[in-house]
């Protein structure tokens, strides 16, 4: 028996591993015109939020302060929550240096970074497919990669009922358990590139 758990706990690690990507770094202007790099915080685990204000899906999780919540929830000192916006200019949700700072002091309160991306380098290089696309990071790889929760809808009355894949997965990380689910679907409005 001891020889078969030690079996299946080396297949649940290599499994883990298997979807465990490298997260390329990049460097990006925050709101206030700062720039912050992915390197900045190798030693914390790290969200990567794409984001778009005006579709619907984003919307469901921040007109009445539910993405607040999920950050609140899930706060501490390991944690870093950046906020990607790439929609390029002159298509739906791109903001400029005003108004990003404008949207990241009311809209996106508990981001630690509201980053502009125009040109979608950093959208294109994760693969950012979606509004919202979630990405959690622990020592340089990607560990979760998709939707924010369990129901693709942009009715904010599903978020009690569904299974938020981006908390769940950074309380396995504070645990030292494996994420449950580690890739899923992105679903939302696509991004603006």
């Amino acid at each position: 028996m001891k020889l078969f758990s030690t079996l299946l706990m080396g297949t649940l690690a290599v499994s883990t591993a298997a979807f465990a990507r490298p997260a390329s770094d990049f460097t990006l202007m925050d709101a206030n015109g700062t720039p912050v790099s992915l390197s900045d915080f190798s030693d914390k685990i790290v969200v990567l939020e794409w984001t778009n204000r005006h579709c619907p899906f984003v919307r469901k999780f921040y007109d009445e302060g539910h993405m607040a919540k999920v950050k609140q929830n899930i706060a501490g000192d390991d944690l870093v929550w950046i906020t990607i916006n790439s929609s390029a200019e002159g298509k739906q949700g791109h903001v400029n240096m005003e108004e990003a700072l404008k949207l990241f002091e009311s809209d996106y309160t508990g981001s630690t970074a509201y980053l502009r991306d125009p040109d979608g380098k950093i959208g294109k290089l994760y693969g950012a497919q979606t509004t919202p696309h979630m990405f959690v990071i622990q020592s340089g790889e990607i560990v979760y990669e998709g939707a924010i929760d369990s129901i693709p809808s942009y009715r904010s009355s599903d978020i009690e009922k569904a299974e938020n894949y981006v908390a769940s997965a950074v309380k396995a990380l504070r645990a030292g358990t494996s994420i449950a689910t580690a890739t899923s679907k992105p679903y939302g409005c696509g991004v603006k590139y």
